[in-house]
């Protein structure tokens, strides 16, 4: 099959053979009994296969039609000549874009959008927890110690969010969910989305990437929500920090490429930064002898920001949504867009 034909040659149900595998350390990125269960009660007909180790692949690459996976190498998809479409679970899809999946006419969609809620108000707790220095707090309540006086006198006081100048580096679905969670604060908000358009409901301004060192120096808090590529790569590095205010709180929520690590760690132990929270690290998990660990005024989650009880039930529903749109011949919503790789 070429790669014209893929993208328009969609089987009936009983025709096709749909592949779903997930494999993670983690539980709670492995689909729930639910996912397939609800799939198999919509479509009986569909052959389902599920498989719990990436070694069991190989020989449902040849026949398979549609893959519910993360990633796919080009060695694989090489063999899956009859693959149409691979969707994938999480809302980042660098590790798929290869340019022989680019080229290949796979229709790839991706789980954009079902995080966005979680990941808001998981970023609004870690601006709330830097603006009052929960960490810190926490750390002497593991010492018995009543620290007023202490968390006072820290460089960064004991601070409001309201009227602050929040900078979200991605004004997509998680940017705006975070928006309108920050408006309640009565913060101000500017996003930063790559062309400079984008949803301005709840935001003042929207800039395009190319201005991101001109908005720096006004931004009191800057949350990076970008996609990962090749173009995001280190969007804050060193350059970047020493353009922010000093007394700034940086939080990265997307991706630990997209931040320089090391950069971000000496300006933390000089005092230019107030504070940081990272949800994401550049290699994950995090090793042990890793200078994150120990750098001064940084707050990390374990890559816990998209975490939810109600995770699979939103995946289950974006996907049976897709596979209805792909049986009827429509347009498939969650599309990537293959050359951005977003």
């Amino acid at each position: 099959m070429n790669a014209a034909d893929r993208s328009i040659a969609r089987s009936a149900p009983r025709q096709t053979k749909l592949v779903i595998c997930v494999v993670h350390a983690f539980s709670e990125w492995r689909p729930a009994p639910a996912f397939a269960q609800s799939i198999r009660e919509r479509w009986p007909e569909l052959h389902l296969v599920e498989l719990t180790s990436y070694d069991a692949l190989p020989p449902h690459l040849p026949d398979m039609d549609i893959l519910v996976s993360p990633s796919l190498r080009p060695e694989q998809l090489a063999r899956a000549v009859r693959l149409k479409w691979i969707h994938c679970t999480a809302a980042g899809v660098s590790q798929l874009m290869h340019p022989e999946l680019r080229a290949s006419g796979v229709t790839v969609t991706n789980a954009g959008g079902i995080f966005s809620v979680p990941m808001a108000e998981h970023s609004i707790g870690l601006l709330l927890a830097l603006a009052r220095n929960f960490p810190d707090s926490v750390r002497y309540q593991d010492q018995t110690t009543w620290a007023q006086q202490s968390l006072w006198d820290k460089p960064q006081h004991l601070a409001e969010l309201n009227g602050r100048l929040l900078l979200i580096v991605g004004f997509g679905s998680i940017g705006r969910e975070l928006a309108r969670r920050a408006k309640a604060f009565d913060m101000r908000v500017w996003g930063v989305t790559r062309s400079g358009r984008g949803d301005a409901t709840c935001a003042e301004r929207i800039l395009p990437a190319a201005q991101l060192h001109q908005a720096l120096p006004h931004a009191d808090y800057v949350v990076i929500a970008a996609p990962e590529t090749p173009a995001t790569r280190h969007i804050i590095g060193a350059e970047q920090l020493a353009l922010m205010k000093h007394g700034a709180r940086l939080i990265n929520i997307a991706r630990g490429s997209l931040l320089d690590e090391t950069a971000l760690c000496a300006a933390l132990s000089s005092g230019k930064l107030a504070g940081a929270a990272l949800d994401v690290t550049d290699k994950e998990p995090l090793p042990p002898a890793s200078p994150l660990w120990k750098t001064p005024n940084l707050f990390l989650t374990p890559h816990t920001s998209a975490v939810s009880d109600r995770l699979w039930q939103r995946e289950t529903e974006l996907f049976l949504r897709l596979l209805e749109e792909w049986f009827s011949g429509k347009d498939l919503s969650n599309r990537v867009d293959l050359a951005r790789g977003y």
